[in-house]
């Protein structure tokens, strides 16, 4: 059996990722840092239908915590196949308004989360010479909104780092891909007032926000050998909103 390891898979885009790769036959590493009740949700669901998986709290910014995370999954399934670089934050602030603190905790999280998780999982991967990395980015990479400079920065930097990767680790049999999601129906965009998400549907040229299942579905797709011969991409699912 594959295993994949999902980071911030408690909720949101994380636990459709999980899910759907359970449903692909993976054993999954549900991972997360605060939401314990949740991130055991995920796994019920999981079990309900006869798939596998395990809770994993580890803070992904925190360098020991990935490495021991890492370790103890390949220790109960012998293997990491797939990572999925999820768990990250949004704090919008306008640049004059800027705090310090915003910018360190975006930047850890955000990117040395993913960087950290990268290299560890790459450290399980190398004895196999195959492994799958996919991270999810943003259409805030490219497309520009006020008050998300940091966020937006961190994304690019996920795109960036995604490239790079794909060639730097091509050579062991790893491919590294990106999803960048637009606006996706979560928790984080439910708890908009109505008029502010009406503001946002009118400007995607399909009038709809995306869904949890539809970002898993490119996750599931990436990381299947459909693409085994694509790597270094960024895909952009935003219903047309960067166009």
């Amino acid at each position: 059996m594959k295993v994949a390891v999902v980071t911030g898979a408690s909720k949101g885009i994380g636990r459709g990722c999980a899910i759907r790769l359970a449903k692909d036959g993976y054993a999954v590493v549900v991972n997360y840092s605060h939401s314990d009740d949740k991130a055991l949700e995920v796994v019920k669901e999981i079990e309900a239908f006869g798939g596998t998986a395990m809770v994993y709290k580890a803070d992904v910014s925190d360098l020991e915590q990935v490495k021991k995370m890492m370790r103890e999954v390949v220790s109960k399934y012998g293997q990491i196949d797939v990572l999925v670089n999820n768990a990250g934050i949004v704090r919008d602030e306008f640049l004059l308004m800027l705090n310090p603190n915003t910018l360190d905790n975006c930047m850890d999280l955000n990117v040395k989360g993913y960087f950290y998780c990268a290299q560890q999982a790459v450290l399980k991967m190398f004895r196999k010479r195959s492994g799958v990395i996919i991270n999810i980015s943003s259409v805030s990479g490219k497309f520009a909104l006020p008050g998300q400079s940091v966020y937006s920065a961190t994304k690019g930097a996920v795109n960036a780092m995604t490239q790079t990767l794909a060639k730097e680790l091509a050579q062991y049999g790893i491919r590294v891909n990106a999803v960048a999601p637009g606006f996706i129906e979560t928790e984080m965009l439910n708890a908009l007032p109505e008029e502010k998400k009406k503001e946002y549907i009118d400007k995607i040229p399909m009038h709809r926000m995306g869904t949890v299942e539809e970002v898993a579905g490119v996750v599931s797709m990436l990381a299947s050998d459909t693409c085994s011969y694509m790597t270094g991409q960024v895909i952009t699912l935003d219903g047309g909103i960067s166009l």
